[in-house]
């Protein structure tokens, strides 16, 4: 502080001009008279803290921000946004107060054991009554400030709070392991932006580096074209491990078409690519926007098709052209999904009018990319357990066609492949011609990332389900202080917990199955389609979000997303017996036994989908039921909490 003190307020805009420079950032005038008024009603103030820190522009990867001042002061990690010129306190701006105190806390090792503040410093605004408040990880409600009461308002937090002990060192908090988890959403747009996953991805001893497998795929694609050959791999991973962030990676890194390499992202999941491509085009708007230019909004969504698109689409438009595709590589999102041979020639002649498609969706696609003369690659990202509709053919119908049709072709593989969660029991390893298959053991994603809380959170919905009692049991009491998870018989009771935990911009929303049709009473309709991009991405105030706690999302609409907060409703198509489960889809005005092992392999997926979309923790909301209603009889329920009760989960 005693050098920021007395160095003149051009030298400091100076430096960081030259700062933003280095880093490719645009300078408007608007952001250096921004800096001009901070750096003058810092420097007549902040003479009372000569012992304190300042940092300027400090850089928060994960959300792609940089934070306006933080100072460290007292022990505690203040964290200021300036509004220069604003005459009042925007509840947006609040909200990046807060967001930015967060993603230190959770993310910034120096921080985690910190209290941190943020404070709006709308320049011009009106002093109001400052209430203090402090969250129970130490994180305090933004502090609405202007220019001349801002100091005045950290004094007091200090004195109220006393000084917080041990005191900060400057050096080791600026340099300081930052391990960030973003959401998918977030991902995409970073990596969309020119960034490298291992820039905003976690690395550190105990969490293998997504960049392990980022570069075991690189090798495979460098092989591939130093050679001349094809080549595919499959890389696994348990659920919320990045296997959609290490694919994006591959698409963001290799789409330089002048370099004969472009790439895409294929996903048949179309809420993730619905989301995925309003996200990264209200992105790009905004980015032009704060450059002062202009782009239309359907100008850049054209953009990001070449980025991300619809699986579909890519079947259909080579359908229609026998040409090599452009692509060069391809990654397929979710490649358990794809359809069987029956399902694709049931599709075809009744909805594109082709009565002699004989092949099935893998066996086709790998055709497309088998067109180019010489060498490409297709990537595979394979989730166990998360098949979840008819006529998906999980990973035989591609082992099948690579055997019989592509000999030629080069398969990657880790031995976790194997695993019955991927293969259902099938022995997928057989058949192959001499050195087709080729093992590389960093294909497999072993830690869960979703939940930067726990990751243990899959392997405890696994044993959940598979109806475990010991080993879920012990998971829980392992993972409950860090990931809260509840359980509740009042729908509006989830709804208010939801409003409690979530803070800032994280989100929070009601999802379950597609089959709980009997829920529509407690006012969850599953049967009312959402609107994804909305769903996801629009602001809490808005109806159609899923903040709003109105609309519910289906397993359909939130597989390979996520949110920070859920409630997972569960309803009686999936209910608990002394012996496991009993599986029932509603028709008409009755529950009707379900009976096929592969719908009843769906329904049980549908909930492993649902029970690992949170990050940071859900409640879980089990109807009572009503004596009156034969089809919402509280016998139904009744055990599904029982059995949640004796895991140990607690009641809300």
């Amino acid at each position: 502080m005693s050098e920021f003190l007395v160095e003149s307020p051009d030298a400091i805009v100076g430096k960081l001009t030259q700062y933003a420079v280095k880093s490719s950032s645009s300078i408007t005038d608007l952001q250096l008279n921004a800096w001009k008024g901070q750096v003058r009603i810092l420097q007549a103030t902040l003479a009372r803290l000569p012992e304190a820190h300042i940092a300027f522009e400090y850089v928060i990867p994960r959300m792609g921000k940089r934070v306006d001042v933080i100072v460290l002061y007292a022990g505690r990690v203040f964290v200021l946004e300036f509004k220069v010129g604003e005459g009042d306190y925007p509840a947006a701006a609040l909200e990046q107060a807060l967001d930015y105190a967060l993603d230190l806390k959770n993310f910034h090792a120096q921080s985690h054991d910190r209290e941190i503040v943020p404070v709006l410093v709308a320049t011009n605004a009106q002093e109001v009554p400052q209430t203090i408040q402090k969250f129970d990880d130490g994180v305090f409600r933004p502090l609405k400030c202007n220019a001349d009461n801002y100091l005045d308002s950290i004094w007091v937090l200090n004195q109220q709070e006393g000084e917080f002990v041990p005191p900060v060192d400057a050096l080791d908090w600026l340099k300081s392991m930052y391990l960030p988890t973003p959401t998918i959403v977030e991902a995409a747009q970073a990596l969309y932006a020119g960034h490298n996953v291992k820039d905003i991805t976690r690395s550190s001893a105990d969490i293998p580096n997504l960049t392990i497998t980022a570069n075991a795929i690189a090798d495979v694609i460098e092989c591939a074209k130093t050679d001349g050959n094809k080549a595919i791999c499959f890389v696994t991973g348990v659920p919320g491990s990045g296997k959609t962030l290490a694919g994006l990676n591959v698409a963001s890194q290799r789409s330089d078409a002048k370099e004969g390499e472009h790439a895409v992202f294929l996903s048949g999941n179309g809420p993730l690519v619905t989301v995925l491509q309003e996200a990264l085009t209200r992105d790009k708007v905004d980015s032009a926007k704060e450059q002062g230019k202009k782009i239309r909004k359907s100008d850049a969504k054209a953009q990001t098709k070449a980025f991300i698109q619809n699986i579909h689409h890519f079947r259909d438009e080579y359908i229609k052209d026998s040409r090599a595709p452009s692509d060069r590589i391809v990654i397929f999102d979710e490649a358990q999904r794809a359809w069987t041979k029956e399902q694709t020639s049931k599709f075809m002649a009744q909805k594109k009018g082709i009565a002699d498609f004989n092949q099935s969706e893998p066996e086709y696609l790998i055709s497309v990319m088998d067109r180019h003369e010489d060498w490409s690659v297709i990537v595979c990202l394979v989730g166990g357990g998360q098949e979840i509709n008819t006529g998906e053919a999980g990973l035989s119908e591609w082992f099948t066609a690579l055997k019989e049709q592509f000999p030629e072709w080069k398969v990657f593989v880790s031995n976790r492949l194997a695993d019955p969660v991927y293969t259902n029991g099938e022995n997928i390893y057989t058949g192959f011609v001499s050195g087709q298959l080729k093992y590389k053991e960093e294909l497999h994603l072993a830690v869960a990332v979703r939940s930067y809380r726990s990751e243990r959170l899959s392997e405890f919905v696994g044993k959940l389900l598979d109806c475990d009692i010991d080993a879920a049991r012990s998971l829980y009491t392992e993972i409950r202080d860090d990931y809260p998870i509840v359980v509740t018989r009042d729908a509006d009771t989830a709804r208010e917990w939801l409003r409690e935990k979530s803070r800032g911009s994280e989100g929070r929303g009601i999802i379950a199955s597609s089959g709980g049709y009997r829920l529509r009473p407690y006012g969850i309709d599953v049967k009312r389609s959402i609107d994804p991009a909305a769903w996801f991405l629009n602001e809490s105030d808005d109806i159609r979000s899923s903040d709003f706690l109105e609309d519910v999302g289906t397993e359909f609409d939130v597989q390979g997303l996520e949110l920070d907060w859920t409630c997972v409703a569960w309803d009686a198509n999936l209910r608990k017996t002394a012996d496991g489960w009993d599986y029932r889809r509603f028709s008409g005005t009755k529950w009707q036994q379900v009976n096929k092992e592969e719908a009843q392999r769906y329904l049980l997926n549908s909930y492993r989908v649902l029970l690992t979309r949170a990050r940071q923790g859900m409640v879980i909301f089990v109807p009572k039921g009503d004596e009156r209603d034969q089809t919402r009889l509280p016998e139904f329920y009744d055990p599904i909490y029982e059995y949640l009760m004796l895991l140990g989960i607690g009641q809300v």
